[in-house]
């Protein structure tokens, strides 16, 4: 089975079915800089300075539509689907004359990256088509899901990965790179985006050929693929709602970084965290920079689990936990794998049992950017919980087993950028 790109076996039809669509696009003319149009995904954004910081960039800057400002949820909503449609109207963005597969590359900090970015059709894990390896949170399905209701669109694509054992999807992809692209613009993290559209039968036949003959591992979009199947649950009729913007990489030619994702305990302040733990855990104080005592984390985890406390100006470790705790505290019907993971020490052990801490948005925040989640903690008072990146290898595993891992386990990427392309639902 191909779960995480390094490992593949071929799949029954119909497998992945990859459907050219109509991108809708910025119109260069019409705004200052397309990087200055484009955003992180919206869970990737630091809100609320990375928010501010996008909204100022540029006044057409995708985050308005990804993550629009209003009171409640349904004006926030329906202010993103009305701004789309005054862009729309404006010129400001644009459909292209004709359904295309789109070539995306991505290029910097050491990383070549190129996919296919297409509307896929959906499949539940049961179909072993498209393979989740994390959970949701409900509330956040629900957020997403009235957002694309009321747009009636997809805004940012996913990202899944498969491994390839054929040359169909990959010859297209380098024959796209060889013409002039649609864009080209670097975004302010350094990094080098370019589009191309394939429309040529033969081209998009060979993709559609190769793709069929795989599985594919959601990579980045847990929330946003249980959102595309809560869609079509509503939508039975045969329609637009049976597909999803993705964008897909053969992680055999470009493969993937995994990254951790920390938590933010928003109302535990260090000392109480640190009081709390009794003799559940070894408890250390580490020297900064922070790049240094992430340094003694990524030690420390390779002996057991371990996590970074930080938020009062310095940094405590905590590792060796009580191995009667954790009998206790995780669950046993799970792969020994899950048992030990990290995430499930922190939620099962930590979260749950010493900490207490409610499942709650308002108690937890995740946080991709490690700096941002230190400061972000010193400023209100909280606790960063600070993560080392979980092993791909044991991704793929859990994943191959049908079993997921707690939410927010993993970071993989680089990501594709936000408003390079979307995908319309009333064009399809």
């Amino acid at each position: 089975m191909n779960t995480s790109g390094h490992a593949a076996d071929d799949v029954r039809a119909p497998g992945l079915r990859l459907k050219p669509f109509r991108g809708i696009r910025y119109v260069p003319e019409r705004v200052g800089s397309l990087a200055a149009v484009t955003s992180p995904p919206y869970d990737v954004v630091v809100r609320p300075d990375g928010l501010h910081h996008l909204e100022s960039a540029d006044p057409h800057n995708i985050v308005r539509l990804i993550l629009p400002q209003a009171v409640t949820a349904g004006t926030r909503h329906r202010k993103a689907a009305v701004t789309l449609d005054r862009w729309l109207a404006d010129g400001i963005l644009a459909p292209d004359p004709e359904p295309a597969l789109y070539v995306y590359e991505q290029r910097g900090d050491g990383i070549l990256q190129r996919g296919l970015i297409g509307a896929l059709e959906l499949s539940t894990p049961a179909e072993g088509i498209v393979l989740p390896h994390e959970d949701v949170m409900p509330h956040v399905v629900e957020d997403r899901a009235d957002l694309m209701r009321t747009t009636a669109a997809n805004l940012e694509p996913l990202l899944l990965t498969y491994r390839s054992k054929g040359d169909g999807a990959g010859t297209v992809i380098d024959r796209a790179v060889e013409r002039e692209p649609l864009l080209s613009t670097t975004t302010e993290d350094g990094f080098h985006h370019r589009l191309w559209s394939v429309t040529d039968p033969a081209d998009l036949a060979a993709a559609a050929t190769e793709l069929g003959r795989h599985q594919a591992l959601i990579a980045d979009g847990h929330h946003r693929w249980a959102t595309y199947l809560r869609l079509r649950e509503e939508h039975t009729a045969p329609g637009p709602w049976n597909h999803g913007l993705v964008l897909l990489i053969d992680t055999a030619r470009y493969p993937l970084r995994v990254r951790a994702i920390h938590r933010l305990l928003n109302r535990l302040p260090v000392a109480d965290a640190l009081a709390a733990l009794g003799d559940s855990f070894r408890v250390t104080r580490v020297d900064g920079p922070l790049s240094a005592a992430q340094e003694v984390l990524a030690g420390a985890t390779a002996e057991g689990n371990a996590f970074l406390l930080a938020g009062d100006g310095t940094f405590h470790l905590l590792d060796r936990p009580d191995p009667e705790l954790l009998a206790r505290t995780v669950r046993t019907d799970r792969p020994e794998a899950w048992r030990t993971l990290d995430a499930t020490v922190l939620h099962s052990t930590l979260l749950d049992h010493v900490w207490r801490i409610p499942d709650a948005p308002e108690d937890i925040s995740y946080i991709h950017d490690t700096e941002a989640a230190v400061a972000q903690a010193e400023r209100r008072g909280g606790t960063a919980v600070l993560m080392h990146p979980v092993k791909e290898e044991v991704v793929r595993d859990l994943a191959r087993q049908g079993v997921t891992m707690p939410r927010k386990s993993t970071s993989f990427g680089p990501k594709p950028a936000t408003g390079l392309v979307l995908r319309s639902l009333a064009l399809d």
